[in-house]
């Protein structure tokens, strides 16, 4: 939209910024039904395009009331057209899931480490449980599913993106007997080994890390992760851990080569 702006108005995109800004906070956004202004402050915005009904034009002149008018007009039609593009081409490459009701799905589960990385709560790839009977579509994006008494604690409708079509031996598929999972659909998982380590140089201090291997990952998905925090919450995993060494692909230790 800036880009667009630039071309039309000879300038540069900080000359148009705020017209653009707001062109875009008065715009009608489908997904609240409503312009974001009208959103904040529970009323439409008062624009220029009502300035000469009010009899601005006789304070701010007649040609600053046009000009501004006409550059509003022309952000909110590029606003308009970049919409569209978009739409198009994630309708060109998206095809909604559709399940009829008997079929029988996989349900998607988060992972989530029991430690925070530089203030961050680390998260694992997704997987997925089941399979689980579809009882109900809701609409045409989501579906009601029949959950066994130990996922009570979890609501039964699903939005799509959280179902995967069912198919015999699929590996991502975990035996969800086994997991603790909440009403936010992740459980927590558990380090068992130590792959790796290394240091992270800063300007004031060195901060050790290790590689940590994941009960429901691979190798693949093992991640970095601070070696004090680890040690203080699964302090076990550290008395066999033995010295290693990375050779690229394969790690070995001490006690053998794994």
């Amino acid at each position: 939209m800036l880009r667009a702006c630039i071309l039309d108005f000879h300038g540069t995109w900080e000359d148009h910024l705020t017209l653009a800004k707001f062109a875009y906070n008065n715009s009608f956004q489908s997904s609240i039904e409503m312009a974001p202004y009208e959103a904040l402050y529970g009323r439409p915005c008062r624009s220029p395009l009502c300035w000469a009904e009010v009899s601005e034009t006789l304070l701010l002149g007649p040609n600053l009331v046009q000009e501004t008018t006409e550059n509003i007009k022309t952000i909110k039609q590029h606003l308009l057209t970049a919409q569209c593009r978009q739409k198009n081409y994630v309708d060109r490459r998206t095809r909604p899931l559709k399940f009829n009701i008997g079929d029988h799905v996989f349900l998607k589960v988060s992972p989530r480490k029991g430690v925070t990385r530089f203030g961050k709560s680390g998260k694992l790839a997704p997987r997925f449980i089941g399979p689980f009977e579809v009882l109900q579509r809701i609409r045409e994006v989501a579906y009601k599913l029949a959950l066994p008494p130990q996922l009570s604690n979890v609501h039964n409708m699903f939005h799509v993106p959280m179902l995967q079509k069912y198919e015999p031996d699929p590996t991502p598929v975990l035996d969800w007997g086994e997991l603790n999972i909440d009403e936010q659909l992740s459980f927590e998982e558990i380090p068992i080994q130590i792959l790796d380590h290394k240091e992270q140089v800063l300007r004031t201090k060195t901060i050790p890390l290790i590689k940590i291997l994941w009960l429901y990952g691979n190798t693949e998905e093992a991640t970095w992760e601070l070696e004090a925090e680890i040690k203080e919450k699964y302090p076990e995993l550290f008395l066999h851990s033995g010295t290693f060494q990375n050779f690229e692909d394969e790690i070995y230790f001490m006690e053998g080569r794994l």
